[in-house]
């Protein structure tokens, strides 16, 4: 008797685990967290319920109950963040981009300019340099001469030209510590053109900087 009595014990709690298993399933999937509505359809019908959705709840705050759609809604999210930051980070690297192009192009044109102050610079002392040079070679020629011819040779230049071979005849004359030929130029020259050079001489201290 007593062993008849323990095998309908058992029988009676495995079939109230049964109903407590199925009734926790249907709970589950009356709450959309399970996927078992196909299994309790006939049961909802005769109670009059409607299980929970991804798109049933309040409209305030709609419950999501579809674990794949609400993991592919945050993934979706996620991906438009991302982009988002991209998207800044490119227009950021585009500002810095065009800043450096500005920067580039302002470093170019100084380059340019430095370029042509560095020809400029150099044409003008090569320019003196040649005339420095045809200047000592003039007055080595005059002073190989007669006083009388030079003198006709620099009455047919400009005043600046004659300072010029002056002033060099000069400076070679104190660097052989010669007699300098000026000084006999300027006696055979004419009273009025001579007052000139001399005059010239005495207010420009340094003529080759001047000649054009």
């Amino acid at each position: 008797m007593s062993r008849n009595g323990g095998i309908g014990k058992t029988i009676a709690l495995l079939i109230l685990i049964i109903v407590l298993a199925l009734g926790g399933l249907m709970w589950f999937d009356y709450l959309g967290v399970v996927k078992a509505k196909r299994i309790f359809a006939p049961v909802y019908k005769v109670l009059g319920l409607k299980p929970q959705s991804s798109v049933t709840g309040t409209k305030s705050n709609p419950f999501t109950g579809d674990l794949d759609e609400d993991r592919f809604a945050k993934r979706i999210e996620s991906l438009d963040a991302r982009t988002q930051e991209l998207d800044k980070r490119e227009e950021d690297i585009s500002k810095v981009e065009e800043q450096n192009e500005a920067i580039a192009k302002e470093l170019e044109e100084r380059k340019k300019s430095q370029d042509e102050r560095e020809k400029t610079f150099s044409n003008q002392l090569k320019k003196y340099d040649d005339r420095n040079r045809n200047i000592e070679q003039i007055s080595a020629y005059l002073s190989s001469m007669p006083p009388e011819t030079a003198v006709k040779q620099l009455l047919e230049m400009n005043d600046q030209d004659v300072i010029d071979i002056f002033r060099k005849t000069d400076e070679i004359a104190e660097a052989k510590k010669t007699a300098s030929m000026t000084s006999v130029w300027l006696m055979n020259m004419p009273e009025d053109r001579a007052g000139v050079i001399n005059s010239k001489m005495a207010s420009k201290p340094s003529s080759l900087d001047n000649y054009k």
